[in-house]
């Protein structure tokens, strides 16, 4: 089934509260004026809270999954709002989910 392509431009969070950022790769595609993000884009978490036992614990960056099968950007798949991004913590362990706000809804793919 098809889903949104996210951009640059959605609202993302951590599980946390921590505001989630990709940076885009690519600019030849714009969705509402700002571009479609891959599934290899760098995506960073700021602002969040997590602490373990007393030790800051923060989300800090994501690693998604179950991008686009059927489209790619430039040979690289999007990544779409039923994709995964899961937080990754100081040691690199899951902390959670990604938790997409709000995004772009007119361009869709599989």
């Amino acid at each position: 089934m098809a889903a949104a392509i996210l951009q640059s431009g959605c609202s993302m969070m951590c599980p946390h509260g921590g505001t989630v950022t990709a940076s885009p790769s690519q600019s030849k595609v714009s969705l509402g004026g700002s571009p479609a993000l891959l599934a290899t884009d760098v995506t960073t978490v700021a602002g969040c809270p997590l602490n373990v036992s007393g030790a800051p614990q923060p989300c800090l960056t994501v690693q998604w999954t179950m991008p686009a099968t059927k489209v790619t950007i430039s040979g690289t798949p999007p990544l779409l709002t039923t994709s995964i991004g899961l937080c990754l913590g100081p040691t690199s362990a899951p902390q959670g989910t990604v938790s997409i706000v709000s995004s772009q809804t007119k361009v869709q793919a599989t």
